[in-house]
């Protein structure tokens, strides 16, 4: 052959190599805390907790201010967040052991995998146990560690999880050791999966179980905040769950204990030299905990746990209502050079849209993408471009109550819920009324038609799931004796 042909030729091909490298997709890491409220981070306005490596991903990159969670607890929230369907269409739309994804659901880790995303999961699943087709290993993850059961992850000091379809036992928490707080384990497979797969593209998906209850951390996440608290005991009535006899210290620990690893994975992007073509995402499941069993000082007294700190800001209502402290969440994204540091956005936005947006950032073929998806991207937003970002006509939310669902839509600056089956709908103008205390249902008659219109056009059916999975216990997950 021609020798100048085949310079040429070696030449086009190292051109096709770096066209090549430039063109390909970021890494992308999803960090989801699980019960942490709108106002538990610094740069949502916290004073007593802090939260330095979160703030500091805030100063370096996107502060959205009008972020949404799927539901206002778990299950149904990671649904949407998986398979880009609102709680009127997901899979999953309420807590408990029977619902779970189908084969048939399109996840987002299943669509980037077509642009040769490696794929990892690290915390808690909640969409399908082992004995259903929803576990993550049918799901598009290449690897995962830790709980597919929800209660599974109540539990910080359980004696085993899952790795992929196997368990891994846990000998440090036999009989009831504390030996391997489970948090860290999982951070440390995370890292571990990160530092594989530095070469890219990954997707790193850090479903953390922090700081949702039981209420322990190791004492080195205590001690910075020790004596400048109140010392009141928060405890669970539950069997074998642990509880705290200093327990704003310990809320506060676990927060500081999130915050500490998010700082770690930023200095592991740094040290591998991948930190610009890195997307990190970082929001919660569902806002801060509300009313239930835990006690302060032998007394009911969730909310304290998080009116203490005004963990949901300025906002209304907890986990588990459709007030805004109970869907309002922190979204923080940080993409060096392609995401403006130091900037905010009101875009309107809520967990469905995560799947388009990850997507049009892999660069996913449009025929890959299911197109009954109820989200739109927010790429635009995250680049700067909104002129191009598209617009949500409202929002809404669903939650089953035996045979009857309760709603919520937010549509412009109004919010509009029906909380429990039979019961009137609530209206809000969010815009001069953020924390939801003027009812407006009664004045404006013409909104609340409107809304209702909304509500029974948003709502579909929920499958039939058969058979149920066996209910799992306490002792399916802590060793006891």
């Amino acid at each position: 052959m021609n020798h100048v042909l085949v310079a040429t030729l070696f030449c086009l091909s190292l051109l096709a190599f770096n066209l090549s490298s430039q063109d390909r997709p970021p890494n992308i890491i999803y960090i989801m805390a699980d019960d942490l409220g709108y106002g538990h981070l610094g740069s949502y306005g916290q004073e007593k907790i802090k939260t330095p490596h979160l703030d500091r991903m805030a100063a370096e990159g996107m502060r959205f201010t009008q972020s949404y969670a799927g539901s206002h607890v778990c299950r149904p929230s990671r649904s949407t967040l998986m398979t880009g369907k609102h709680a009127g269409h997901t899979a999953i739309r309420a807590n408990g052991m029977k619902r779970f994804l189908y084969d048939s659901d399109v996840t987002v880790a299943e669509l980037l995998k077509t642009r040769g995303y490696a794929t990892g999961g690290f915390g808690k699943w909640g969409l399908g146990d082992e004995d259903t087709p929803g576990i993550p290993m049918n799901q598009g993850f290449d690897e995962w560690w830790g709980q597919y059961s929800q209660v599974h992850a109540h539990f910080y000091y359980p004696y085993w999880i899952w790795h992929n379809d196997k368990k891994v036992m846990i000998p440090e928490n036999f009989n009831r050791q504390r030996g391997k707080y489970v948090h860290d384990l999982l951070h440390e497979k995370a890292k571990a999966f990160i530092r594989k797969n530095q070469s890219g593209p990954f997707f790193a998906y850090l479903p953390y179980i922090i700081p949702h209850v039981e209420l322990v951390v190791p004492e080195e996440s205590e001690l910075p905040y020790r004596g400048k608290f109140p010392k009141v005991g928060i405890h669970d009535p539950r069997e074998n769950y642990i509880g705290s006899d200093d327990g704003y210290v310990t809320v506060a620990g676990m927060i500081s204990r999130l915050d500490k690893h998010v700082g770690e994975i930023f200095s592991l992007l740094k040290e591998l030299k991948i930190d610009k073509d890195t997307l990190v995402i970082f929001t919660s499941d569902n806002g801060a905990q509300g009313s239930g069993k835990l006690t302060v000082n032998n007394k009911p007294g969730w909310q304290d746990m998080t009116d203490f700190f005004e963990g949901n800001g300025e906002l209304r209502g907890y986990k588990g209502q459709f007030f805004e402290g109970g869907i309002r969440v922190p979204l923080i994204a940080r993409w060096p050079e392609q995401i403006e540091a130091g900037s905010t956005t009101d875009h309107l936005t809520a967990f469905w849209d995560w799947l388009p947006t990850a997507a049009e950032i892999a660069g996913v073929r449009k025929q890959d993408i299911p197109n009954d998806i109820d989200g739109l991207s927010y790429l635009p937003t995250l680049l700067g471009k909104t002129a191009d970002q598209k617009q949500h006509a409202y929002l809404y939310w669903e939650y089953p109550y035996g045979d009857k669902i309760g709603q919520a839509v937010r549509m412009g600056n109004w919010k509009g819920a029906i909380h429990r089956p039979g019961k009137e709908m609530e209206l809000y103008n969010l815009k001069d009324d953020i924390s939801e205390t003027n009812n407006l249902a009664t004045s404006k008659p013409d909104v609340v038609e409107k809304i209702q219109s909304l509500m029974a056009e948003a709502h579909i059916p929920e499958r039939d799931y058969k058979p149920e999975p066996r209910k799992m216990t306490v002792e399916d997950f802590v060793q006891l004796n």
